[in-house]
């Protein structure tokens, strides 16, 4: 078992050396939550018809820009993947003696940790425009641990898409399709009491959703789960580990 986490935790040491060699990703990645919480946000507090629970629409959708964040970044990792196995990367590391499982999850937590780069240029965008953000440190370590988890789910799922297409470009044209559908289809611009019946339906079965819900609870005074927190981190943590088994059981087809 110790061998496992060592070997997961050397994927993801050379998978985070890629942020040390190429800094300005950092930066590029700043500009989608300015955008969403400078413009949209702005624009959208203003509406009054949108039942937030007596906060502020700004704070209400600060959570859900967050979780946006984080999967529109890991849920094109998979295409990394594709270019590894390209280079021949892929095949390197499916003969050596490390645990498949190990390889999928060493990738998983280097997203995570990307997706804690996320949660922090969030946290300075909403501090800038005064936002009120929950600064404690257990409410901080829940928003930690929701986004590590939730990237993990989202990079894995990438893997298993890229597993399955194989090609950059059939990949980034379902990545494309997902992505949208999947924000939307989620309560991080708006509550789940109104949405149609059918959107409400899709959303319950959408893992954006308990993601937001967490974050919605830990980052905003007076915001609440809708579901529970053992609830939410349950679902995560059961489709994190469905996902990583079906990853790690295609992940060999990859190089071939």
């Amino acid at each position: 078992m110790l061998a496992f986490f060592l070997q997961s935790g050397a994927i993801a040491a050379a998978e985070l050396s890629k942020i040390r060699r190429d800094p300005t990703e950092l930066f590029s990645r700043a500009v989608q939550p300015v955008l969403w919480l400078g413009i949209f946000g702005q624009v959208f507090s203003h509406v009054r018809d949108i039942p937030t629970g007596g906060i502020s629409y700004l704070a209400f959708m600060t959570p859900g820009i967050l979780a946006q964040s984080v999967l529109f970044s890991a849920i094109f990792y998979g295409i990394a993947v594709i270019w590894e196995r390209d280079l021949g990367i892929v095949q390197k590391l499916l003969v050596s003696p490390a645990n498949r499982g190990a390889l999928v999850l060493g990738k998983a937590l280097a997203a995570g940790l990307r997706g804690l780069v996320q949660a922090v240029i969030v946290y300075l965008v909403a501090a800038l425009l005064g936002i009120g953000l929950r600064w404690e440190a257990s409410s901080m370590l829940l928003v930690a641990l929701g986004v590590m988890l939730g990237s993990c789910i989202f990079s894995t799922f990438s893997l298993i898409i890229a597993c399955i297409v194989k090609t950059r470009e059939r990949f980034m044209g379902i990545g494309q399709v997902l992505t949208m559908p999947m924000f939307f289809a989620s309560n991080a611009i708006y509550p789940l009491q109104i949405m149609p019946g059918w959107l409400k339906t899709i959303a319950i079965f959408n893992p954006l959703t308990y993601l937001v819900d967490v974050l919605r609870h830990a980052m905003i005074a007076g915001g609440r789960s809708a579901h529970g927190l053992p609830v939410d981190f349950g679902v995560m943590a059961l489709l994190f580990l469905a996902m990583l088994a079906i990853a790690a059981r295609l992940y060999p087809g990859l190089a071939r």
